[in-house]
């Protein structure tokens, strides 16, 4: 099967060649990047020197169809809801990174994003790709809304206790941690060394695009519509996210009740792993891979529920994750090209 990455030149599309190189059913034909245009990704990326030597095409909805079956669009918001329609026009697998179909109401991308939304029934026709709780709509699919970093995180730390009416909605607060990678890789002040190192900024309070994503599938698992309360801050790594997750819970549980609960909830999903009673993960042990691990603590004097769920950012929540849902799409084992150990140290 040939593969087409269109936003090529950024952190994601890097990341979707180093994945797609290895994954044996994959050959990767088409390179596209609009503002580095006609550069040779090696130029770029002096990593990929003699492994991988393409330039960098512009795009071409006719070009992709005569040359590859699927397109990944890792583009900024507000880039992909243009160009991808004329790509399922031509019968292409399309699974788009970005943001601009995973909101099903067009005005809360409107007015969260601050950009002009795609056409209503586009944003019905793409499918939510959370692999682990959306396997079944995600099966045969042309069409898939990749899920954000943030949401990738907190949703499968929530999802088994929302899908059991155990906690109370109104009580969630999610505290997520992500790495400076996170932003993409345009040039700003905010992103600079110096400004980062040694620092933890709380940022965008409020207003993260990602909340209405995560209150709609949150939504959607548990059968009632609910807002939370998110916060994100930036600290000063490359890679790794990191969701702290609170709710109160509706019943006395305890801690290893629930933990074996997530891990029967997960048992068929390889990619995420459920840490044993008294130990939390930490991004290090997920660095460079597309598994989400995830711990719990349950405080018996509050009668409140704590979630640690950690991820690649860049890799389960975002490149990994995408071909993870190729691999679902097309009935290949879902590890496939992704079955790696995290790097360490």
């Amino acid at each position: 099967m040939k593969a087409g990455i269109v936003g090529a030149n950024g952190y994601s599309g890097v990341e979707l060649i180093r994945l797609l190189l290895n994954h044996p059913q994959i050959k990767l034909e088409m390179l596209i990047a609009h503002s580095t245009q006609g550069m040779e990704i090696q130029s770029i990326y002096p990593h990929l020197n003699g492994i991988v030597e393409k330039t960098l095409e512009e795009f071409d909805a006719d070009e992709l169809a005569a040359r590859v079956d699927v397109v990944f669009f890792a583009t900024p918001a507000g880039v992909s809801k243009d160009l991808l329609p004329e790509c399922l026009k031509r019968g292409l697998i399309c699974i788009d990174l970005s943001g601009d179909f995973r909101l099903k109401n067009p005005q809360d991308y409107a007015d969260w994003y601050h950009k002009d939304p795609a056409e209503q029934v586009l944003l019905n026709d793409a499918v939510y790709g959370l692999a682990e709780i959306n396997r079944q709509q995600i099966e045969g699919a042309t069409f898939i809304s990749n899920p954000g970093c943030y949401p990738t995180a907190a949703l499968l730390g929530l999802a088994p206790v929302l899908k059991n009416d155990v906690i109370d909605l109104q009580s969630i607060i999610v505290d997520g941690k992500s790495g400076v990678s996170g932003s993409g890789k345009k040039a700003a002040l905010g992103n600079l060394f110096c400004e980062v190192n040694e620092s933890v900024l709380a940022y965008k309070l409020g207003q993260h695009q990602h909340t209405p994503e995560i209150e709609q599938m949150i939504s959607e698992i548990s059968g009632e519509k609910n807002a939370i309360t998110f916060t994100t801050h930036l600290i000063p790594m490359t890679r790794g996210l990191l969701c702290t997750t609170y709710a109160n819970l509706k019943k006395g549980f305890s801690t290893r009740e629930l933990l074996e609960h997530y891990e029967k909830f997960y048992e068929k999903s390889p990619f995420v792993r459920i840490r044993p009673l008294g130990t939390w993960p930490a991004t290090k042990e997920v660095l460079g891979s597309n598994f989400c691990d995830i711990g719990l603590n349950v405080d018996g004097r509050t009668r409140r529920l704590t979630i640690v769920s950690v991820i690649d950012n860049v890799v389960k929540g975002a490149a990994g994750q995408a071909v993870q849902n190729l691999n679902i799409i097309k009935g290949w084992d879902e590890q496939t090209g992704l079955a790696f150990t995290p790097i360490y140290p």
